[in-house]
């Protein structure tokens, strides 16, 4: 292991067993504005971030043992990864630091709270943690998506806590608001595994169709609220189903429609099951064709649910979010009709 990996691993041990010191402060701190805080804390290349405080609450969770979340539509627009949320009041900034400084191996604690108490203490940007100012206003700090923090995009918020009167809206675009609650409950929303049903099931003829559906009592509309408890900050965010669409996983095949998009019903139903007695050649509603016997393997029928997402709360008008995706694959063995001699 290098030296200068050594020396990461060793701050960030300190700076979390720190963070975990001083937690009895927190309770001790009769300010109800410093109550918002959190003690569990996390270093990133001396950068203090704090457990997010966001909660969520689903409703209309799908009853599947196999759920996954959305992927946006547009590949250019993705969820945060990374938001700042009110974390710290002055006095637990102080404290924090002041923890920090105990570690004396290796002189870290030291050279890490020599770092922070520039920033927080000696005027840049701050004097005495703003000890003055307790109670009216709170360090902002980073948090981070916990499914997400090894992603590039969690690194975004590199800022070191900074300070916010209360009552003032931050100026910072990833500051938590109600459009980046909406944003994240999009990534919590667990939409259901897209198994769709089919008949024949499993495996089919040459030329013949295969009927596909979706279970209408199963895809359903799926809300996800969150909010941050002490600010009166909220939003819902709404996934619900509006199409299927068919990839056969073969160009010797034809999709019913032929655009391979299958459109969500007046009744709420994708698709229609082929009733019993229905000619073999009748064209469905949802489906698909092949051409060609899977010879040496199944085809892999893809299904590709497109979820339609918006958001609301109760301070901002809310709006749409870009379409969702979710989908999986489905072995189908084709066969070739066998015709019989006399």
């Amino acid at each position: 292991m290098k030296q200068s990996q050594l020396r990461t691993l060793i701050v960030s041990g300190l700076v979390l067993t720190a963070m975990a010191t001083v937690a009895p402060a927190h309770a001790r701190d009769k300010n109800p504005g410093a109550a918002l805080g959190s003690a569990k804390g996390d270093r990133q290349d001396q950068q203090l971030t704090v457990e997010t405080k966001v909660r969520t609450t689903i409703e209309g969770s799908p009853k599947s043992a196999k759920t996954g979340t959305l992927t946006p539509a547009n590949s250019n627009w993705d969820p945060p990864a990374c938001w700042y949320e009110p974390a710290y009041s002055p006095k637990q900034i102080e404290a924090t630091v002041k923890a920090i400084r105990s570690f004396k191996a290796f002189s870290i604690g030291d050279l890490v709270g020599g770092i922070f108490d520039s920033y927080f203490k000696e005027g840049h940007p701050y004097k005495n943690y703003n000890l003055d100012k307790q109670g009216e206003g709170q360090f902002w700090a980073a948090a981070v998506d916990e499914k997400r923090k090894d992603e590039p995009e969690a690194q975004a918020c590199d800022r070191m806590p900074f300070w916010v009167p209360k009552g003032d809206p931050p100026e910072e675009p990833l500051a938590v608001s109600p459009r980046v609650l909406a944003e994240y409950a999009y990534g919590q929303i667990p939409v259901p595994d897209t198994e769709i049903k089919m008949a024949p099931k499993g495996e089919t003829k040459v030329n013949l169709p295969t009927w596909v559906w979706l279970d209408k009592a199963k895809f359903k509309k799926i809300s996800v609220t969150a909010s941050l408890p002490g600010t009166g900050l909220s939003a819902t965010t709404t996934a619900e189903p509006v199409s299927l669409r068919l990839d056969p996983g073969s160009s010797d095949a034809e999709t019913y429609p032929s655009s391979g998009e299958c459109q969500i019903g007046d009744d709420g139903r994708i698709g229609a099951p082929r009733t019993k007695g229905t000619p073999a050649d009748t064209d469905p509603p949802c489906g698909v064709r092949y051409l060609r016997s899977s010879t040496d393997s199944p085809y892999e029928l893809g299904a590709t649910i497109t979820w339609r997402v918006t958001w609301k709360s109760t301070t901002e008008p809310g709006g749409t979010l870009p379409p969702g995706e979710f989908g999986a694959t489905q072995d189908v063995v084709v066969r070739e009709i066998q015709s019989v001699n006399r």
